[in-house]
């Protein structure tokens, strides 16, 4: 028994030895070791959905940064639009009256202006997200005509006639004329015709009647039609559709 109490007097008193500094060293590293694998699994989330955002703006709904007023009243500058990626990805074509984000290269721009393939990269992901402006090769007008179409400006009371039938612009520009530029063209199969809904200020498909492609903008090149405003808050809501069109007749209906 005496042995038996000088050996636990002995345990006791090496534990009291340690002191409270060495017990709290090893009870630190538990500690430690889950705060590291806390920040690591915060880091590897955040990457995760950075990249599904990410993919989802390139397949799906990508944000664009409204960059000029050429889309006034309907878009302003500013305005971070929601452009619908598959609304024509399956057998479906814009229609007259659509507004879509279009790759302008070799109808509204030559060839893309030369640039950092660093810069360029963080800048395409940036954009993809909302959070900087669009490439330069990027456009967002409203569909005015389809392939076939004549699109006609301007009729005695300065309205623009598509197939005969003339369109009542309610989006247009307060005070805005449909456009000073006189114009009479047939729309290429497979292109489309494109104005801004600020005419004033808006370069687009008149611009560029007299370089090669007319203007004309190829279907294959639209990204996605615009069907909500994200951002600011106050102007959240989906894109008014109009009526504009509505009994324009078939294309090759008046001429032929």
């Amino acid at each position: 028994m005496d042995t038996e109490a000088r050996t636990t007097e002995r345990d006791r008193s090496s534990a009291a030895s340690k002191g409270p500094e060495e017990g709290s060293r090893f009870s630190r590293i538990p500690h430690r070791f889950a705060a590291a694998m806390s920040w690591r699994r915060t880091v590897a989330l955040g990457a995760v959905c950075s990249v599904f955002v990410l993919l989802f703006s390139i397949f799906v709904v990508q944000p664009f940064l409204i960059p000029s007023g050429s889309m006034e009243s309907t878009l302003r500058v500013g305005d971070r639009v929601l452009v619908n990626k598959l609304a024509y990805r399956f057998g479906s074509e814009p229609r007259r009256g659509d507004v879509v984000v279009f790759d302008g290269t070799g109808s509204f721009m030559r060839e893309a202006p030369p640039e950092n393939p660093v810069t360029g990269l963080l800048h395409g992901a940036a954009a993809s997200l909302g959070l900087a402006e669009p490439a330069e090769t990027d456009f967002v007008k409203r569909v005015v005509g389809v392939g076939g179409d004549r699109v006609v400006c301007c009729d005695k009371r300065g309205r623009i006639q598509v197939n005969g039938r003339t369109l009542d612009e309610g989006y247009l520009f307060a005070g805005d004329a449909p456009s000073r530029a006189p114009f009479d063209i047939v729309v290429p199969d497979g292109t489309l015709w494109m104005m801004g809904d600020h005419r004033s200020r808006s370069r687009d498909s008149r611009d560029h009647l007299g370089e090669p492609g007319g203007g004309m903008v190829p279907v294959d090149k639209v990204i996605g039609r615009v069907d909500w405003i994200g951002w600011p808050l106050g102007r959240v809501a989906s894109l008014p559709g109009t009526a504009a069109f509505d009994g324009v007749p078939a294309p090759g209906a008046t001429h032929g």
